[in-house]
């Protein structure tokens, strides 16, 4: 009778942990270790908690083998002599046995009471939803930056529960596009962006706000994106009001742009549709940084860009009837451009930008005239051609500075040599302001270096060819705070040579 009960158990555990399986779409195999753990908690109840109890399934026959394990030791202590056997013990048992092994001796099968069963029932389904889950989760992580669809289940505090078929998500008030709403029942489409797994489960966080919620969009329904022929290369949103995409495809004979806004617009139409009529600008992206720039700021004109690329920064002068659209509704369209270019962008009108210069003229024309001791009128002049520095007049000749306008020949020549004893005076006082600090050949002998460039350094405390290369470029010309800002430095130039001292590094290391 009792060989016919535990048949039956047989039976019905292998027909248990099928159906189980194939119910929740989890692997066989996981069942059945739920099962394992279910009959090792009961056994524990019916054997004493401090055995150290395993319980094995046969994956084929459904045969329960229940054993207790002694570890092999040589000294039992007392906190574990539940658990461990001496050595000498365990070789009558085992003649090879050896410490850290271990003994098992088999257990009768048990007979599961009411009680007993009721927590393996309970065991084997939390141990189940640990499975299922664990499936869930490693479905989900590989799902990070796709969008998904599901049914809103319930609202919770603002946040929305979605039922996405196999599990559920959350979308967080603050991942909802401004004033749309959601009711239970509701069809909800949503980019995944994040999946975590904790000790409270895992969790699948949802977002109609992000970025890439767009990008997946148009991804969804331009099938030249889909396909990889036109590339999505960056987004800036304000959700539910602004967007701004940049496209860019090497095919020549396809435009990015139209492609995306689609046959009177139905491509573009069904992504702003789905955003809540979120405005999509849909701009070319250009390797060159003012094109990109330019294209960034549409519907505004742009005339003029000036770009400082140390300090990823970029003035942009526009038509002063093109303010209002350049700056945006709350500086919304420079700040998506700023998002979308990754630079920060300060907006001139022409005429803040006339007057900046007007400023500068005047202050070069000041200068000029303070140091060669010479009328406004002249330094103007000299300003007006080209001649924004000492250094530039005193390598001059004598045939040029004459076509200046309202310049004859004894008035040029006084000029030059104005300028050449204010450089021969000012090489002086830099001679002595780098012998007095600049003990570094290395920097003295630097491609580019010069006498005006080092007496600026020495004054700045920059005295080794490290301090030098340790510099930033904006740091060196930048018009107001620059170390260099008086000596009127190309960037590149600049640049080529904190390359060059950083080549001391390489040389260093090595």
């Amino acid at each position: 009778m009792a060989k016919k009960k535990i048949s039956v158990i047989r039976e019905e555990m292998l027909q248990v942990a099928s159906n189980v399986a194939q119910e929740k779409n989890i692997d066989q195999n996981s069942v059945f270790s739920a099962m394992e753990q279910a009959l090792e908690k009961a056994a524990r109840v019916k054997y004493g908690q401090e055995i150290d109890i395993r319980v094995s399934i046969d994956r084929d026959t459904g045969d329960i083998k229940l054993n207790s394990y002694f570890e092999v030791v040589d000294e039992v202590s007392e906190e574990f002599q539940s658990r461990q056997i001496l050595l000498e013990e365990a070789k009558k048992i085992n003649k090879n046995i050896n410490l850290g092994e271990f003994i098992t001796k088999e257990l009768p099968p048990i007979d599961l009471g009411r009680v007993a069963a009721q927590n393996a029932k309970g065991v084997i389904i939390q141990k189940v939803r640990e499975a299922d889950k664990s499936k869930q989760y490693d479905e989900y992580k590989d799902k990070v930056g796709e969008i998904a669809i599901g049914i809103v289940k319930r609202i919770e505090f603002g946040n929305l529960i979605v039922d996405l078929g196999k599990s559920e998500a959350i979308i967080k008030r603050e991942e909802l596009i401004p004033r749309e709403t959601f009711k239970n029942g509701d069809r909800v489409r949503a980019y995944i962006y994040e999946v975590k797994n904790d000790i409270k489960g895992y969790q699948v966080f949802l977002s109609r706000t992000h970025p890439q919620f767009l990008s997946k969009l148009f991804f969804q329904e331009v099938p030249e994106i889909y396909d990889g022929i036109i590339n999505v290369k960056s987004v800036a949103r304000d959700p539910g009001s602004r967007a701004k995409i940049s496209v860019y495809t090497e095919d020549s004979t396809i435009d990015p742009v139209g492609a995306c806004v689609g046959m009177r617009g139905s491509r573009v139409q069904a992504v702003v549709n789905e955003l809540q009529g979120e405005k999509i600008d849909i701009v070319t992206w250009s390797d060159s940084q003012a094109t990109f720039l330019a294209n960034a700021l549409a519907p505004a004109e742009v005339s003029k860009i000036f770009l400082f690329e140390e300090k990823n920064k970029v003035e942009v002068v526009i038509p002063d009837d093109q303010l209002s659209l350049a700056i945006g509704r709350k500086g919304q369209n420079v700040k998506l451009a700023s998002s979308l270019t990754n630079l920060e962008i300060d907006i001139l009108t022409e005429e803040e930008e006339s007057e900046r210069r007007q400023q500068e003229f005047k202050e070069k024309s000041i200068l000029l005239s303070d140091l060669l001791d010479v009328e406004d009128v002249i330094a103007q002049l000299l300003v007006t051609d080209g001649y924004t520095s000492v250094d530039s007049i005193a390598s001059e000749t004598q045939e040029n500075i004459e076509k200046i306008e309202g310049f004859d020949s004894n008035l040029a020549e006084e000029i030059i040599e104005r300028a050449k004893n204010f450089v021969k005076e000012q090489e002086e006082e830099n001679l002595k302001i780098i012998d007095d600090n600049i003990k570094d050949d290395k920097l003295k002998n630097l491609d580019g270096m010069n006498n005006n460039i080092l007496a600026e350094l020495a004054k700045a405390k920059i005295l080794t060819i490290d301090d030098f290369a340790d510099l930033a470029t904006f740091e060196l010309i930048d018009k107001e705070e620059g170390i260099l800002k008086n000596l009127d430095l190309d960037e590149d130039f600049i640049n080529n040579m904190i390359m060059k001292a950083r080549e001391n590094w390489f040389d260093q290391q090595n």
